[in-house]
């Protein structure tokens, strides 16, 4: 079941950049479910109903917390507004948004899991690795008009509309949920079944700098989110490599 969930997540994220309008607000929240419930599945298979309990308190009620707080106060994100074309909203939020912290939260955090057996050092990398997922997330969702900020600078340069702020507040608040993720896990060791979550981490890496350097235009936050994302990335891969 979970090889399916991450066969049709494939095939939804390759038809976003062939779709546009009301199509591509659709394929967006599409992904997003199906991510959710990629991670979700995995974490009860794997690790069972307190995982599910764990990742959904961290990332889920823990993403709309803030989420919430920053719409209403401009912390720790800065000043920033959502559209209505990604659905429902709750005080300012659209009920997909903290689904999506919780879809890479758990790849992001198994990934750290399975290079270091450290908590220090997992916490550490599990948070820039999805603190990095931002640098491809924003300038997206920013292009098509889903959410906007409004004093974005100052900007990464070749980034305009996203405030540099964003990102310390998106690095900050993925410190607290992967500390918090950590310590509500009663195991933190690897799992044979967490080869989907490998691959949906450097899927996720590999096919955002594809699409934003050739079929969203979005060149800079290619470079950016390359870099800086394949930075978590790789010591996953070379661990993969080795073992």
């Amino acid at each position: 079941m979970l090889k399916y969930l991450f066969g049709v997540l494939v095939l939804a994220q390759i038809c976003y950049p062939l779709t546009s309008g009301d199509v591509r607000a659709g394929l967006t929240v599409a992904t997003v479910l199906l991510g959710v419930a990629l991670s979700v599945s995995h974490a009860w298979v794997s690790r069972g109903p307190r995982a599910v309990a764990a990742l959904v308190g961290t990332a889920t009620a823990g993403g709309f917390a803030v989420e919430a707080i920053g719409v209403a106060t401009g912390f720790p994100f800065g000043t920033y507004d959502y559209s209505g074309e990604l659905g429902p909203k709750v005080l300012g939020v659209p009920l997909i948004i903290p689904l999506a912290w919780t879809w890479m939260a758990w790849p992001a955090w198994l990934a750290a899991v399975r290079v270091t057996r450290s908590r220090t050092a997992r916490i550490a990398l599990a948070a820039a690795g999805l603190a990095a997922w931002d640098l491809f997330l924003d300038p997206q969702m920013v292009a098509e008009g889903y959410w906007r900020w409004h004093d974005p600078v100052p900007a990464l340069p070749g980034v305009p509309g996203i405030p540099i702020g964003n990102y310390l507040g998106w690095l900050g608040f993925a410190v607290v949920l992967m500390t918090a993720l950590s310590y509500a896990l009663r195991r933190s060791d690897p799992s044979p079944s967490d080869g989907v979550m490998y691959a949906l981490w450097i899927w996720t890496y590999f096919s955002s700098v594809l699409a934003h350097a050739v079929f969203l235009d979005l060149p800079y936050s290619a470079i950016w989110g390359g870099v800086l994302m394949g930075a978590a990335v790789l010591p996953l891969l070379l661990t993969l490599r080795r073992r």
